[in-house]
């Protein structure tokens, strides 16, 4: 068993046994949090002011994709290239990324559309929730760092 796997046995009329590599769950929230973490340190240099209220969508880097980069990166280090749960995870990845960059974008622009409809609105919607191309290569690179660092760390 690897350093981030933990066992759990019932033993009664049937035995049940669950191993769960905890390895697969701390990746992801690793990326996340570190994505995360670098993006209000750079959200709170360009405000000049510690920058709770910038939290969210939107930003570098892209924390989705950090996220499903994290554990593309895992698996290659983990089952290799050449699994099919590569092919899998690519997939999922490219879909996630392809929303931060399109759908996402597009839905900011709504997001402008509307606050100029209704400016006088108590509280207008997030502009600011779609990603570009440098957010997004940003996020892969934070995603895949901690995911091969949490492979070669945990086996």
């Amino acid at each position: 068993m690897c350093m981030g796997t933990v066992a759990w046995r019932i033993v009664a009329e049937w035995h049940v046994v669950l191993v769960i590599d905890l390895t697969y769950v701390a990746t992801p929230f690793a990326a996340w949090l570190i994505a995360g973490g670098l993006k209000f340190v750079i959200n709170s240099i360009r405000a000049r002011r510690l920058a709770f209220g910038l939290i969210g969508y939107g930003g570098l880097p892209s924390n989705h994709t950090a996220i499903v980069t994290s554990v593309v990166a895992l698996l290659a280090v983990r089952v290799g290239i050449d699994s099919p749960l590569m092919a899998i995870a690519i997939a999922l990845a490219f879909v996630v990324i392809l929303d931060a960059r399109s759908l996402r974008g597009q839905v900011g622009k709504h997001a402008v559309a509307l606050n100029k409809l209704s400016a006088q609105s108590e509280r207008p919607l997030r502009e600011r929730i779609g990603h570009t191309p440098a957010e997004i290569l940003a996020g892969a690179v934070v995603g895949a760092g901690v995911g091969i660092a949490m492979g070669w760390i945990f086996g």
